[in-house]
């Protein structure tokens, strides 16, 4: 890969000082240059009068010239990242890699485990990626479209086999990387729902649609057998309203209809182009009884089709897909049909008629049909239904609390729900459940909250009965702390007909926790054993096998450390599974991960393979937010690499035989994450003026304007850190490259643990768990920088709290680079992985820069220059720093 990177990187660092030199002029590239070279000089040597160079450069920039300049690296570090996806594309071809389906058999198989017990394993696994809008993406679906026609020209021209090829594909990059340099990086307007709903199914255009069923093509031959779709894709975009009132039940409906008039689309593009195809005559083949059924039910006006039984049969299923898509996507087809027709009643009802189609072409012309287009499309409806991506609803545990008590107010039953003790509102909601009587009226009065609430719900009820069963299947409760925030779904779901009362009580819709806080994953295991224990509970679930449970790591992590979040995950799964094993069900765990290590980001393959024992077993589901998302999935290529690792790192980490874990692991860990959240609370929440240190040493404000998310970046307008959600408070630290929330309190708590340096490295070599949980906190060092986040903190204007709190920060630092050095038996940090420190060194030097010339402008704008070439100055600054980073939120 690292011939293939640095060819890339040149290549496209060559053909952008081209087009600035054409464009700009030779001084303005001079301009640039210098200043690039100043800023290597700087990392090669670290010299004192290297340094001063590269200060000298950036200070002597007009305003215009360092938005030009900002521009430029930004543009530069986007290059970079085109370059390693390129590479690692190329890379990615091997079957044999341990990421991939084939190598994970390999490594079973030399394991002793068979082929057979992989298959029953996929028989019953489910592994899904979930889309969110979670706001650290700062590019800009225009910039996405571009850099992604840049990445297919560097493909083109690596993969050329001389100079005469290479020759036209270097024109072609240089126009793409000129309408890049001219295309705005930064956002004119804030999102709104309606962009991020289309961002996001932007990627099942793009990726999703075509790349799971050339996977299912792939992962056939490798298992022997077709397997059935047990990786799916769902989606928050539309249904999540915690925190964003922009959420709405109007919102929910765009959503599906968005998404159905996607997944129908591709269907009628796919069935259009095989009515094409299937020029198969009846006089000269033989054509099975279920086509010329179809055939005949289709009334095909076409003269020219008369003797063509697959075509007409394939122009009725067109007829009956335009006619269901004009119900679920709210409007005419693009391409209108030859008759009319029937809508389906289901995707079922598609796939059977696909499937009489197929069986009949194999039938009569052999196994060659049994790949290919109609193949394909019969997964893709498999896979995506006439909804596309399932669609979580997520709601704050404290609205559903409010809604019900004033349901129960207006209709007479309790007037102050909120007032009750816990076993009181079990026992009342309990009450409400074992009957049929509503509680709402469309005759009462109720606030604009509840009326919201009843509204969305009344929403997913027509979502379910229109797009299926599976458009909708559980309701996420964030803050989940008691069995009664559960309870108050339900009863929320029974005012619009999607919870029945018993015997036996059914449910549409599954209530789901999800717990966040450190106290609450700590009270999961407890607080769910008290759920199972309900009569009504064994009811809703005995049709279902299953409780999935959602675990946060954003604000475990904000809550109380990187390594004690990472524990009492990795803890508090190991429990659920018992408790879920002991009612007779199994444990689905939904990882809600970030991109940032501080919101549980990292490999996904490492973190999968790091997963307690038996609380996988082949099921999994995992959300993918900001920048990840296009990292990962807006090429085809890379979107199918890390699905399939996604679904290789599940099989393994389901079967593979687990490894003698250190003994009194435990216990130390225990220790451990103690005192790492005694340090980290001691600074971040306990420490008198912390909160305003925050909000003056990261660009958080300056993030807050930025128009990348429909979501506030704070729950309340209450300026504390409590507030502070968990993806801007990470996205912030990553800016001024203390890295804060992704080590504070490791120091610390080695410092104070019981065992011995050598024994915590005993637990690095043998235990993958805490192998991974170091390997990630010492990539979050390397892409830190204590000297440039030292100078952050002199936006603070009290520089006693300012050089109070960073000799914290510096202290804990230097205590955790030392305990990674120890641990790891290295010099310096990543000297065991050349690869990615390679990768890190070579954006520093066009990090670096970005990062003093934010604060230069950071501190200019908080002085009151409030011009627009400021403000275009840090916010390209935050883009470019973004891009560098990459999982920087």
């Amino acid at each position: 890969m690292a011939s293939d990177l640095q060819q890339g990187i040149r290549l496209l660092g060559r053909v952008l000082g081209d087009v600035i030199r054409a464009e700009d002029g030779q001084a303005v590239f001079d301009q640039i240059e210098a200043i690039r070279r100043a800023s290597v000089a700087f990392h090669r040597e670290g010299t004192p009068a290297a340094a001063e160079a590269m200060a000298q450069r950036l200070s002597g920039l007009s305003l215009s010239e360092t938005v030009r300049f900002a521009h430029s690296f930004a543009c530069f570090l986007q290059m970079t990242n085109i370059a390693e996806d390129v590479a690692q594309r190329r890379e990615a071809g091997g079957e044999a890699r341990p990421d991939t389906l084939a190598g994970a058999l390999s490594a079973l198989a030399a394991e002793g485990v068979g082929l057979e017990r992989v298959r029953e394993l996929i028989g019953g696994a489910l592994i899904a990626p979930v889309i969110t809008a979670h706001p650290s993406e700062v590019r800009r679906k225009s910039v996405l479209d571009r850099q992604l026609a840049i990445a297919a020209g560097l493909a083109a021209w690596q993969g050329a086999a001389g100079e005469s090829e290479r020759g036209p594909i270097e024109r072609t990059l240089a126009r793409e990387v000129s309408v890049f340099w001219r295309t705005r990086l930064l956002r004119g307007v804030r999102l709104g729902v309606e962009d991020e709903i289309d961002n996001a199914v932007s990627y099942f255009e793009r990726s999703f649609l075509s790349v799971l069923p050339a996977l299912y093509r792939r992962w056939s031959e490798v298992l022997g057998e077709t397997p059935p779709s047990f990786l799916t894709i769902g989606s928050w975009v539309g249904g999540d309203r915690d925190g964003n009132p922009n959420v709405t039940a109007e919102v929910m409906a765009s959503a599906l209809k968005r998404q159905a008039r996607v997944a129908l689309g591709a269907y009628l593009e796919a069935v259009h182009r095989l009515g094409a195809d299937l020029s198969i005559s009846a006089d000269l083949a033989e054509v099975s009884e279920p086509v010329l059924a179809l055939a005949a039910a289709a009334h095909d006006p076409s003269p020219h089709r008369a003797d063509e039984p697959y075509r007409q049969a394939l122009t009725g299923i067109y007829a009956r897909l335009a006619a269901s898509y004009q119900i679920l996507a709210g409007e005419a087809p693009p391409r209108p049909a030859a008759a009319p027709a029937e809508p389906y009643a289901d995707p079922a009802a598609l796939t059977a008629d696909l499937q009489a189609v197929l069986a009949s072409l194999i039938a009569h012309h052999g196994p060659a049909f049994a790949s290919g287009p109609l193949p394909d499309l019969i997964r893709a409806v498999d896979c995506f239904g006439f909804h596309l991506a399932t669609l979580d609803m997520r709601q704050n545990a404290a609205v559903h609390e409010r809604v019900v008590g004033e349901l129960l107010a207006r209709a007479g039953v309790e007037a102050d729900y909120a007032g009750l003790a816990e076993t009181a509102r079990r026992q009342l909601l309990v009450g409400e459940l074992a009957h049929g009587r509503l509680l709402y009226s469309p005759f009462a009065a109720y606030s604009a909250e509840t009326l919201a609430e009843h509204a969305v719900l009344a929403q997913a009820a027509r979502i379910k009965r229109l797009y299926g069963p599976d458009a909708i299947k559980v309701y996420i409760v964030s803050n989940t702390t008691d069995i009664s925030d559960l309870l108050e779904v339900y009863v929320l779901l029974k005012e619009v007909g999607l919870y029945r009362p018993g015997p036996p009580a059914s449910a549409a819709i599954q209530a789901e926790p999800l717990f966040e806080t450190i106290a609450d994953l700590d009270a999961a295991p407890k607080t769910l054993a008290a759920y199972f224990a309900l009569p009504l509970v064994r009811d809703l679930l005995a049709g279902q096998a299953r409780q999935e449970v959602m675990i946060g790591y954003s604000d475990s992590s904000k809550d109380g450390s990187y390594l004690t979040s990472t524990w009492a995950l990795h803890q508090t799964s190991r429990a659920l599974a018992g408790v879920t094993n002991a009612a007779g069900l199994g444990l689905q765990l939904f990882h809600g991960r970030g991109g940032a290590v501080g919101r549980g980001g990292g490999s996904s393959f490492e973190a999968l393979l790091a997963q307690p024992p038996d609380t996988v077993n082949g099921r999994i589901r995992v959300t993918e937010q900001g920048e990840v998302v296009a990292n990962k999935y807006a090429d085809p290529q890379v979107a199918a690499q890390s699905l399939e690792t996604l679904a290789a790192g599940t099989i393994l980490a389901s079967l593979r035989r687990a490894g003698a874990e250190p003994s009194g692991r435990g216990e130390v860990m225990d220790a451990l994450a103690g005192a790492s959240m005694r340090a980290y609370r001691a600074l971040v929440h306990e420490t008198p003026g912390f909160a305003d240190y925050f909000f003056a040493a990261t660009p958080i404000t300056e993030i807050a304007e930025l128009n990348i998310g429909s979501r506030p970046t704070s729950r309340t307008a209450a300026r504390s850190i409590a507030a502070l959600r968990a993806i801007p408070w990470v996205f912030s630290w990553s800016q001024s490259r203390a890295m804060l929330p992704g080590w504070y309190g490791f120091g610390s708590a080695v410092e104070a643990s019981p065992a011995p340096i050598a024994e915590l490295a005993a637990y690095h070599a043998q235990w993958p768990f805490f192998a991974a949980t170091i390997a990630n906190l010492e990539m979050v060092l390397a892409k830190g920088d204590l000297a440039i986040a030292g100078r952050y903190a002199g936006l603070v204007a009290d520089q006693a709290l300012a050089e109070r709190v960073f000799a914290a920060i510096r202290a804990e630092w230097e205590r955790t680079l030392a305990a990674v050095l120890a641990i790891t038996g290295q010099s310096r940090l990543l000297e065991h992985n050349e690869a990615l420190s390679s990768i890190i060194r070579a954006r520093l030097p066009y990090i670096d820069p970005l990062n003093h010339l934010q604060i230069e402008l950071i501190g200019r704008r908080r002085a009151g220059d409030d011009s627009e070439a400021v403000r275009e100055g840090v916010h390209l600054t935050i883009n470019g720093i973004a891009a560098g980073l990459r999982n920087a939120g």
